[in-house]
């Protein structure tokens, strides 16, 4: 392997992918790292393959759009007629066969969040892919191996701050019957069509300076960013420190605006699951509907025991399953932005004809309940990773510069941020430290993390509040180059991420 600088991605002959190799010991010496056309990558897949395993093909294409939302018509970017539409449905062992169309004006990837695919497949731009061209296509071939909620969108700039996202359900057929009846949520705060775009946003936050934060020699201070509806980002209790930079005039569920809110039917009495999606970039959500208990089941797709809430906060890119029993009549189904002043989320429960409509705005007394901790999630015995210790363990820093927006990683911003390096078969505790003032949604690709600070449950994604630290365990069975970095959209965008990078 040719050995690059931590800068340089190198695409070669054939298309094959190799990424620089990084660090280097005392004496300079510099190990290769596994690339994604590494043969390990094949020989791991091939472990993940079922004999006669059905082949599940779709079509994905990502336009613009003109769709009503909120009563106005705006142009946006999707998979389909509206943001979130064009999910997909497999059973786990299905070899999915997904062509991805690019009918937009810039090159483009798709990544299957959540989902511990081949790395040839996850869809980084110049880490495991070339981008699909404007007029373009990719055909992505993996084997869905654990059942579970996921979900898909572009890993390109600011896309994700627009229309292209849509769920990914792995059904589990060996799974026992949870619910009469289920539906899929997904959550989002809305820019396009009232006032500022993703670019203008960030531009301000550049020039304000944005959140606080230290570590890189930022100041304390928030600058966030008002985006039009009066309201700005503010603090929240649960989630350690601020909330977000940005505040939003519209939060959708499935693409639809309170004023135009979807209706999810069922019968009194029947079990209704509920898959929650939070596709946001800049907002948590507290999660309600009024006049029931949710019981939580599982937690980035995967089960853990079940435990009783009253609601539910997501931070961006987790998944929560949850199951209600349904009441007589109609109620409010609420995703409220967690320390914001926004306007929230909402959609309706019906399960009668004659019963009337709840009042947009109607604020569930759930959302002041119990709220679901990482502390009251334990993974089930069918997931949990064996009991062993670490092999080695490591620290990390979330950090941040406020004079300019900058966000990175141990004080250094991607791609000069220093990878977390492991080999096939290790087990790496990893300690994430956030040394800013406020909370960040980490989610590693390819993988599915156990948490040993806070709860057990299987994890990809994990809020780390503002000045503290979670730790959890990650198997290492899974070869190549993963990203690894906070999903709030703007701060990826300024820096916050790395890679777990394989070594050969």
């Amino acid at each position: 392997m040719r050995m690059l600088s931590r800068r340089e991605v190198l695409i070669a002959g054939g298309g094959a992918l190799v990424l620089a190799a990084c660090g280097g010991s005392s004496t300079g010496q510099r190990e290769a790292l596994v690339s994604a056309t590494d043969p390990a990558v094949e020989q791991r897949d091939a472990l993940r393959r079922r004999a006669g395993a059905s082949t599940v093909s779709a079509t994905v294409t990502a336009a613009a759009t003109l769709v009503s939302i909120g009563g106005r018509m705006v142009d946006t970017w999707a998979f389909g007629d509206r943001p979130g539409a064009g999910g997909i449905r497999a059973k786990a062992g299905d070899l999915l066969e997904l062509r991805f169309v690019n009918r937009l004006s810039g090159a483009n990837t798709l990544h299957w969040h959540g989902i511990a695919l081949r790395n040839d497949m996850d869809g980084v731009h110049d880490l495991t892919q070339h981008p699909a061209e404007p007029g373009g296509e990719f055909v992505y071939r993996f084997t869905a191996p654990d059942p579970g909620t996921y979900w898909f969108h572009p890993h390109m700039g600011l896309e994700l701050d627009r229309g292209l996202y849509a769920p990914l359900v792995i059904e589990d057929p060996n799974e026992p019957v949870l619910a009469d009846v289920e539906f899929t949520l997904m959550l989002d705060d809305w820019l396009d069509g009232y006032g500022r775009s993703a670019a203008d946003v960030l531009a301000e936050l550049q020039a304000a300076g944005g959140h606080g934060g230290h570590d890189m020699g930022g100041g304390m201070g928030h600058g966030g960013v008002n985006t039009g509806n009066g309201s700005m980002a503010g603090g929240s209790a649960m989630m350690g420190g601020l909330a977000g930079d940005v505040a939003y005039p519209l939060h959708l569920i499935n693409g639809r605006a309170p004023a135009e809110r979807e209706t999810f039917e069922a019968r009194p009495g029947e079990k209704v699951r509920l898959r929650l999606i939070n596709a946001g970039s800049d907002t948590a959500y507290r999660f309600a509907v009024d006049g029931h208990r949710l019981t939580v089941t599982h937690a980035d797709g995967f089960p853990v025991e079940p435990v009783e809430v009253d609601n539910v906060v997501l931070g961006m890119g987790e998944r929560y399953d949850v199951v209600v029993t349904a009441g007589s009549g109609a109620f409010v189904v609420v995703a409220a932005p967690e320390g914001k002043t926004d306007p929230s989320g909402e959609a309706v429960l019906r399960t009668s004809t004659t019963a009337s409509t709840p009042a947009v705005g109607t604020r569930p007394a759930g959302l002041s309940g119990q709220a679901i901790r990482y502390t009251d999630l334990r993974a089930t015995d069918a997931v949990r990773l064996a009991a062993k210790d670490p092999d080695r363990r490591q620290t990390i820093r979330l950090t941040a510069d406020m004079s300019g927006y900058s966000h990175g990683i141990d004080g250094r911003s991607f791609p000069d941020s220093a990878p977390i390096t492991v080999r096939q078969g290790e087990r790496l505790r990893l300690r994430v430290v956030n040394d800013t003032m406020m909370f960040h949604p980490i989610h590693l690709h390819g993988h599915t993390f156990q948490m040993v600070s806070a709860g057990s449950a299987r994890k990809d994604t994990v809020n780390v509040e503002s000045m503290s630290a979670v730790e959890f365990d990650i198997e290492a069975d899974n070869p190549g180059q993963w990203m690894f970095h906070c999903h709030n959209t703007y701060h990826l965008e300024t820096g916050m991420a790395t890679t777990l990078s394989y070594q050969g």
